[in-house]
C-alpha cells in the first residue's frame, strides 16, 4: 500500500484539472487514494521503518498541497455547485456556441425599431435568381419564343383534340407570376432601405466632417496666434540688436572725443575725424527702413468648404467701398471707403485692427503685399505702411478655451465685436513715407519688389523707387498716344473716339500692373498699352474695348482686362490677339483671377465667377439667396480673390467673404 502511495503517478490520475479549473472526478479519486495511503502509513506497524514511512507520506502530501493549481482547484470545488460540475463536462464547441449566441437582457430590451415589413429570410429569398431566365433581355426574348412555340403547339392540339388547357398548369403559372411580383416588392423595399441607410451614413459623415472642420478652424486660429507671437519676438530681437549697435556707436564716438593731443588743433580734429563719421542723412531712419515678413504657413480652411459658401459679412464702413485688398486667406485685409477712412482688418478674428491715418481725402486704390500696404488717394499722394509695426493683440478665439462649448470657430465673433470705432493708437508706428509728385487724384497703383507704378487723373504714370522713396520716371499717356498716331500716320493710334458720349465719371487711368520692366496700363479710351520701363516707350497697344478699361491683370501668357463696355477680354501676350471674350449685363467695375477662376463685379448684387478649368459661369454672393431670405443686398463694386478665398465690397459699406 505504501508503494502505491509513493509512486510517480499524478495524484489526479493524469487529469489534474479541466479547462475551467475545477477538480475532475478522477482527480478526486486520486486525491482520496493519497489521503488513504497516508492514513495507512500512520496506522502501520511500529517498526524501525514506520518513522520513515510517516515522513515520506507527509512530505509527499505537503508537496502536493504546495502546488498552486491544486489549492485553487480545491477552493473552486468548494464553491462549485452541481450545475457547474455538469456544465464543466460539456464539450468545448458547445461552450463556444453558447457564448456566441448569448444575448444579455439589456441588449434585448434595447432592440431598435425596424420599419422593414419583410423578414431577413424573405430578403434572402428575394435575392436568389429565379428559375426562369426572364429577368434579362435575352431571357425575355427566349421566354417569348418559348411561349409562342407553346401557343402554336396548343393551337394544334386544340384543333386536333378540341380540349381546354390544363387548369392546374394555369394555376401554377399564376402562382409563379404572383411569387415574382411579391419578390419584386421585397426587392423594392430592400433598395429603399439601402437608400435610407446610405442617407443616414451621409448624415453621420457630414456631422463628422463638421467636427473635423471645427477642429481645423481652431488649429488655424492657434497657428495665427503663434505666428503673431513669433513676429513680436522677432521685432523685439531686432530692436534689441539696434539698441546694442547704437550703444556701440555711441561708445566709439565717446572714445574719439576723449582723444586729446595738444599738438593738434581742435578745429583740425573736427575737420579730419568727424567728417569720416556717417552723417545723419546717410543713415536710414527707422521710418524708411522696413522689413517684409512672410507667413510661414498658409490657411487651408476655406478649401474644404463648398464653392459659394459664405464665411463672413463685415460692416466695414458707413459708405461705399472704394478699394480693398488682402494678403492671404484669413490674413489681413485693408479697406477704404468714401467716408475718408482706411481700416485694417484681422480676417481670422473678424475685428478691426486700427485706422491708417494720414490721407486728407478718400483712398481710391490700394494694394496689400505681405506686411506692406500702398494707398493712393484723391489728395494726389501715395503712402506706404508697414503693418508689422502695428501694436495689435490677436484676440483669443481658440476653440478649446473656456466657455467655448457653443462657439462656432468659423464665426469670427459677434456683431458687437465689429465696432465702428476701432482701437486707438495701434497703427501709430506703421507709416513709412509719402510719395508726392502727382497733381491730381491717384486712381490706380501697383507695386512689385522695389518698384511702384501709379496712375493719376493728371494723365500721367509715375515710376517710384521704394528704396529711395522718390519718382524716377514719368510717363505721359497723351504724349504716347500722339507719338503712336504720328508714327502710324493715321488716327488709329491717337486718343480713340468710340462714337459715344465720353463717360466723365470714368477714371483716366483705370488699372496698372508692373512686372520687372513690363508695365500694362488700361485707360479711359478703351486702349490697353504695354510699356517698356527701360525705354519709357509703348511696346504694344491692344485695341478691342469700346469703353474705359477699369481693371486688368496678366500672368506669363495671358492678359485679362475688364471694361465699362460690359465685357471681359483675354489677350494672348505672345501675339497680342484676343484669345477669348465674355459679355455681361452690366459694366465691369472690378476683376481679378487666380489659378482657376476669374471673378468680376458687374453692377449686380452678386459676383460673376468663370471657372477656367471647366468653362462654367455661375454667381457667388448675397444676391444668390436674397429672394429666399427676404433681403436686398447692395451692389458689389470691388472684388478680390486669392487661392479660392473671395472678398467683395459693396456700396453700403459691407464686405462679404466667400469661398469660391
Amino acid at each position: 500500500m505504501a508503494s502505491s502511495g509513493s509512486s510517480n503517478a499524478s495524484p489526479f490520475g493524469g487529469a489534474e484539472e479541466d479547462e475551467s479549473g475545477i477538480i475532475s472526478t478522477r482527480g478526486l479519486e486520486a486525491f482520496g487514494r493519497k489521503v488513504t495511503t497516508t492514513a495507512g502509513h500512520l496506522m502501520g506497524p511500529l517498526d524501525a521503518s514506520s518513522s520513515t514511512h510517516y515522513h515520506n507520506a507527509m512530505s509527499d502530501l505537503h508537496k502536493q498541497l504546495r502546488r498552486p493549481n491544486l489549492q485553487r482547484s480545491v477552493f473552486s470545488f468548494a464553491k462549485t455547485s452541481p450545475t457547474d460540475l455538469v456544465r464543466s463536462k460539456l464539450s468545448t464547441s458547445e461552450i463556444q456556441y453558447r457564448a456566441l449566441t448569448f444575448l444579455p437582457d439589456e441588449l434585448l430590451r434595447n432592440i431598435p425599431d425596424d420599419e422593414n415589413t419583410y423578414s431577413l429570410f424573405q430578403g434572402f429569398q428575394a435575392t436568389l435568381p429565379t428559375t426562369s431566365p426572364s429577368n434579362s433581355p435575352k431571357g425575355k426574348k427566349h421566354q417569348r419564343k418559348v411561349s409562342r412555340g407553346r401557343k402554336l403547339l396548343e393551337d394544334d392540339k386544340s384543333d386536333s383534340d378540341s380540349t381546354p388547357p390544363s387548369l392546374s398548369k394555369l394555376k401554377r403559372e399564376q402562382k409563379n407570376l404572383n411569387h415574382q411580383l411579391e419578390m419584386m416588392g421585397i426587392r423594392k423595399n430592400m433598395a429603399s432601405s439601402e437608400i435610407h441607410e446610405i442617407d443616414s451614413k451621409i448624415s453621420n459623415l457630414n456631422s463628422m466632417r463638421k467636427i473635423v472642420l471645427d477642429r481645423l478652424a481652431g488649429l488655424e486660429q492657434e497657428e495665427a496666434m503663434l505666428e503673431h507671437d513669433i513676429l513680436d519676438v522677432e521685432t523685439r530681437l531686432e530692436d534689441a540688436q539696434e539698441q546694442l549697435e547704437d550703444e556701440a556707436a555711441l561708445k566709439a564716438e565717446v572714445d574719439l572725443e576723449e582723444v586729446d593731443d595738444p599738438s593738434i588743433d581742435a578745429s583740425f580734429m573736427s575737420e579730419s575725424i568727424y567728417e569720416k563719421l556717417p552723417s545723419a542723412s546717410s543713415t536710414p531712419t527707422k521710418a524708411k527702413r522696413h522689413k517684409t515678413i512672410r507667413r510661414k504657413s498658409m490657411p487651408i480652411l476655406h478649401e474644404h468648404f463648398e464653392p459659394g459658401s459664405m464665411i463672413r459679412e463685415i460692416q466695414a464702413h458707413g459708405d461705399m467701398i472704394t478699394a480693398l485688398d488682402f494678403d492671404v486667406p484669413f490674413g489681413t485685409m485693408v479697406t477704404s471707403a468714401l467716408d475718408d477712412s482706411v481700416r485694417v482688418w484681422d480676417l481670422n478674428a473678424g475685428r478691426c485692427m486700427g485706422l491708417l491715418e494720414g490721407h486728407t481725402a478718400s483712398v481710391r486704390a490700394l494694394q496689400v503685399e505681405d506686411n506692406i500696404v500702398a494707398t493712393g488717394s484723391m489728395d494726389a499722394t501715395i503712402r506706404l505702411w508697414d503693418l508689422s509695426k502695428a501694436r495689435y493683440e490677436v484676440p483669443d478665439n481658440r476653440i478649446n478655451k473656456k466657455d467655448a462649448d457653443e462657439e462656432d470657430p468659423l464665426a469670427f465673433g459677434d456683431e458687437e465685436d465689429q465696432p465702428f470705432d476701432p482701437p486707438v493708437g495701434t497703427m501709430t508706428d506703421c507709416p513709412l513715407f509719402t510719395l508726392e509728385a502727382h497733381v491730381d487724384e491717384v486712381t490706380a497703383l501697383h507695386f512689385r519688389g522695389d518698384t511702384l507704378i501709379s496712375g493719376s487723373a493728371d494723365k500721367t504714370l509715375r515710376q517710384w523707387d521704394l528704396e529711395k522713396g522718390r519718382c524716377v520716371q514719368t510717363l505721359d499717356v497723351m504724349w504716347a498716344a500722339a507719338q503712336a498716331s504720328a508714327t502710324m500716320g493715321s488716327g488709329e493710334g491717337a486718343w480713340r473716339q468710340t462714337g459715344k458720349v465720353a463717360d466723365t465719371s470714368a477714371d483716366f487711368v483705370g488699372a496698372v500692373q508692373v512686372f520687372d520692366a513690363a508695365l500694362a496700363c488700361g485707360t479711359a479710351d478703351g486702349m490697353v498699352r504695354l510699356w517698356d520701363l527701360r525705354s519709357g516707350q509703348v511696346h504694344r497697344s491692344l485695341v478691342g474695348h469700346t469703353g474705359p478699361v477699369t481693371c486688368l491683370q496678366f500672368d506669363d501668357m495671358h492678359l485679362v482686362t475688364g471694361s465699362l463696355d460690359r465685357s471681359i477680354r483675354i489677350w494672348d501676350l505672345r501675339t497680342g490677339a484676343i484669345h477669348d471674350a465674355y459679355a455681361y449685363d452690366g459694366p465691369i467695375t472690378s476683376m481679378m483671377f487666380d489659378s482657376r477662376r476669374i471673378v468680376s463685379a458687374a453692377e449686380e448684387d452678386v459676383v460673376k465667377v468663370y471657372d477656367k478649368t471647366d468653362g462654367r459661369h455661375w454667381d457667388c454672393g448675397a444676391g444668390v439667396t436674397a429672394l429666399d431670405e427676404g433681403k436686398t443686398p447692395a451692389i458689389v463694386d470691388r472684388v478680390r480673390i486669392k487661392d479660392g478665398y473671395l472678398t467683395e465690397g459693396r456700396r453700403d459699406g459691407v464686405v462679404g467673404i466667400w469661398t469660391c
